[in-house]
């Protein structure tokens, strides 16, 4: 079993306001990323909420580490539910593809090109606990590289919005491809 997590805990900054309410097409990113994992997932959770289209949890072990907190917490919440594996995503990975999973599998795996994107075993618990309670680096990379996983290519982009013009842009080309 597969238990999918939204990272939607991040701080917008770049964005200027709360990214996971901003629209593409009629729906909200967060309702977007949720919607692509139900596809994929038995369950799919929201990280760094209190609200969302979901269950919610909060980061772990705090709020504000990143999307590391976010998978630490759905990994937590995976091993104890007796799930094999997270497949994550930020709330703003726009035009993942039918096939991301198959791309992902086996775990662990990660978008070259957005490492948010993943798919993370369960056993992977211990090693993002430890990197997040240490001294140094939290990044994505240093979680991947500590668990090794495959960093994957993939032929589709998928979006990442940092600030409103991205998203602007994104739906311009969704609208002209008649995407949305």
């Amino acid at each position: 079993m597969i238990l999918g997590v939204v990272l939607a805990g991040g701080q917008s900054s770049r964005f200027g306001s709360d990214k996971a309410l901003a629209e593409l097409g009629g729906q909200t990113l967060l309702a977007r990323a949720f919607d692509t994992l139900t596809g994929f997932c038995e369950l799919v959770v929201v990280a760094g909420r209190e609200r969302g289209p979901g269950h919610c949890i909060p980061d772990w072990p705090q709020p504000n580490m990143g999307p590391l907190g976010g998978i630490a917490a759905a990994l937590r919440l995976a091993r104890d539910e007796g799930y094999e594996s997270v497949l994550s995503c930020g709330v703003d990975s726009v035009g993942l593809p039918d096939s991301l999973l198959r791309h992902l599998s086996p775990a662990p795996a990660y978008l070259e090109s957005q490492p948010v994107v993943g798919h993370w075993p369960v056993e992977a618990a211990d090693a993002i606990e430890t990197l997040l309670l240490a001294e140094g680096k939290h990044s994505m990379l240093a979680f991947a590289k500590a668990i090794d996983a495959r960093p994957v290519k993939i032929g589709v982009k998928a979006a990442n919005i940092n600030t409103p013009a991205d998203l602007a842009t994104l739906g311009a080309e969704m609208e002209r491809d008649d995407g949305i």
